[in-house]
């Protein structure tokens, strides 16, 4: 049984700074427009082609993956990687 939230939902841009905050360490630079898209069609590739909780779980692995690649690079790297796993990429 699940319980119902009855307050508003937070903004995206809102919820990633909570959760940057909870983060240990130094807060991590919060993705920027085209890695969340990467990221995204990633999640969209898993959980189409695989069992749906696979998608949480690649975007982990690539965060974890990608983290100290410089941040120019890493919304390239992670749409070849859905470029891979998608065929040809065209969805």
């Amino acid at each position: 049984m699940t319980t119902q939230r009855t307050e508003a939902a937070v903004s995206l841009k809102d919820w990633l700074e909570r959760l940057a905050a909870l983060l240990p360490g130094d807060p991590p630079s919060v993705a920027t427009p085209p890695e969340q898209a990467a990221i995204l069609d990633l999640a969209r590739v898993a959980a189409h082609t695989s069992e749906r909780i696979a998608a949480p779980i690649s975007a982990f692995l690539v965060g974890v993956a990608y983290a100290s690649v410089p941040a120019n690079e890493r919304a390239e790297q992670i749409r070849e990687i859905v470029r891979a796993l998608d065929g040809d990429g065209t969805g």
